[in-house]
């Protein structure tokens, strides 16, 4: 399958511009970023504070909670210019946590399949402030071709090579606030702004229907208004239920197939595969991933 124009997940980021080649990121610096700028819009200036944040990676936000041992799966369709391809993505909160700009976060690793082959294995990492707000602090992408490992061009990690955490979801989301950024990294042209859509929905999906839906309108303001927009819907105590698109050549839609509580056996399974992939990722990616401590696997 070739490299996609774009890169659509599901917890992670909406949208994120290829940087056209397979090699691994230019070097960063590990220098604080400046203050940021209102790069969605008017309020919406990342406010980064280091002692906002737990010191325990529990996220329990309502509508973006993050248990250790859940795994949720999507399914859909994905139409670009190179035709439609059936999607299914697995999202797996792992045991691990990483230290990333002075952060302890939550690791979850996604696998993501194009009618039926892996195109995808990402790490990402989430924090929550104690107000309940949940951060992304990173992901580290491995990009896969007709069964081939091929790179991990798009990393980025908050406080290298300017590139901020934001926002993944709000503590308490209202309507008729200012757009919010969810994670800006200029050395990958990566900046996803979120805005509050609607609340209180009704959606039905296979897992079954929710009638308290927050929706979220994400987008990308670095790319033209033609690429469309992405609209993510949360189910509180669930979590994301469905995907949709807006506008755009390259339109995702995704529904929610399965939430599960993996077993002992499953659960040890998918921490030594997210290790083996942190491990990875110091070979990899030299100028970014590998100036990040190792993931390390929850005490008993």
């Amino acid at each position: 399958m070739a490299v996609r124009a774009h890169r659509f997940s599901a917890y992670g980021s909406a949208l994120l511009l290829a940087v056209g080649s397979l090699t691994v990121m230019s070097a960063g610096t590990a220098d604080a970023a400046p203050p940021s700028p209102e790069l969605c819009g008017p309020g919406s200036a990342i406010n980064f504070d280091r002692s906002d944040f737990q010191a325990t990676p529990r996220i329990d936000n309502k509508w973006f909670p993050l248990k250790p041992g859940m795994q949720f799966t999507t399914t859909g369709t994905v139409t670009s210019a190179d035709g439609v391809y059936e999607r299914t993505v697995v999202h797996s909160v792992t045991g691990l946590t990483k230290v990333i700009d002075g952060i302890t976060t939550r690791v979850m690793w996604d696998r993501d399949y194009a009618d039926g082959k892996l195109v995808e294995s990402e790490l990402a990492f989430f924090a929550q402030t104690r107000q309940g707000a949940v951060w992304l602090f990173g992901e580290y992408p491995e990009e896969y071709e007709n069964g081939e490992f091929i790179g991990a061009p798009s990393t980025f990690i908050s406080g290298i090579a300017k590139a901020q955490a934001g926002i993944a979801m709000q503590a308490k989301p209202r309507t008729g606030t200012p757009d919010y950024v969810q994670a800006y990294a200029p050395k990958v042209d990566f900046l996803d702004c979120g805005t509050v859509l609607k609340k209180d929905q009704h959606v039905c999906v296979r897992t079954g229907c929710y009638n308290d839906v927050l929706v979220i309108d994400e987008y990308n303001p670095l790319e033209p208004p033609e690429a469309g927009h992405q609209r993510k819907f949360y189910s509180a105590g669930t979590g994301l239920v469905k995907v949709t698109a807006v506008g755009g050549t390259n339109q995702e839609f995704m529904d929610l197939v399965k939430v599960q509580k993996l077993g002992a056996a499953q659960f040890a399974a998918i921490n030594a595969a997210a290790l083996d992939q942190d491990e990875r990722g110091y070979t990899v990616s030299r100028s970014v991933y590998a100036k990040t401590p190792r993931a390390q696997l929850d005490g008993p």
